[in-house]
C-alpha cells in the first residue's frame, strides 16, 4: 500500500515538473515598433512635420523607425499613420498620413526621409491624403495637440492591392485586405501642433 502511495506521489510530481518545463518558454515576445526621433507618447519634432522649414504643404520628412520580434511566417508589413483627432467629412474617418503596404518581410525598419513615389524599388506602395508620400503632422497652432499614431501590422501574405486615385479609398481596400492575415501589431504614437507664429 505504501509503495502504491509513493508511486502515485512520484508520478504526480513528475507530471507537475514536466508541465512547468513545458510552460517555461511562454508566449513569444510581442512585436515592437521604435522611433528614435521622439519618445512613444511624446511630442513629434517639427523636422518630421509640415511645419518644417522648406517643406511643401502637406508633405514632410518621415522619421526613421525600427521594429523587432517579428512573428514567424511574416510575408509583408503594412504601416498606417493617421491623425486620431481629425473627423473627415463629418464621418468617423480620420486623416490618412501614411498608408504603406507590401513592405518586404526581411525589412527591419525604415530610414529617415523615405522618398516619394507610388511604388518604391522594393515593391512596396505608399499613399497619403497629399499623394504618394509621407504626410507630416500639421495640426494648427491655435488648437490642441493632435494624436498621431503609427501602426505596424505583420501579415502572413503579400497584398494583391494596387493604389487607386484616392488615399481614403485605397486605405479602405487595404484595411479590408489585411483582415484574417494579421500575425502581430505594434503601435507608436506622438503629439503635435504647429509652433505659435513669432510675434
Amino acid at each position: 500500500m505504501q509503495l502504491l502511495i509513493c508511486l502515485t506521489v512520484c508520478l504526480s510530481m513528475t507530471f507537475l515538473l514536466s508541465a512547468q518545463d513545458a510552460g517555461r518558454g511562454g508566449p513569444p515576445p510581442a512585436m515592437t515598433l521604435s522611433i528614435p526621433g521622439f519618445p512613444d507618447g511624446g511630442q513629434i519634432p517639427v523636422k518630421f512635420s509640415q511645419a518644417a522649414p522648406g517643406v511643401a504643404p502637406g508633405e514632410g520628412t518621415s522619421p526613421a523607425m525600427t521594429w523587432a520580434n517579428v512573428p514567424a511566417g511574416t510575408q509583408s508589413f503594412f504601416l498606417h499613420m493617421h491623425d486620431l483627432d481629425l473627423a473627415r467629412n463629418k464621418t468617423t474617418d480620420d486623416q490618412a498620413h501614411w498608408v504603406f503596404w507590401n513592405i518586404p518581410a526581411a525589412t527591419t525598419g525604415l530610414p529617415e526621409g523615405v522618398p516619394k513615389g507610388l511604388q518604391l524599388p522594393d515593391g512596396s506602395y505608399q499613399m497619403s491624403a497629399t499623394g504618394p508620400m509621407y504626410r507630416g503632422p500639421g495640426a494648427a497652432a491655435n488648437g490642441p495637440f493632435h494624436h498621431y499614431v503609427f501602426e505596424l501590422f505583420a501579415l502572413d501574405t503579400k497584398l494583391d492591392v494596387k493604389p487607386t486615385g484616392d488615399a481614403f479609398e485605397t486605405r479602405t481596400i487595404v484595411m479590408k485586405a489585411i483582415q484574417g492575415h494579421i500575425l502581430a501589431k505594434a503601435v507608436y504614437g506622438g503629439l503635435f501642433r504647429r509652433p505659435a507664429p513669432a510675434q
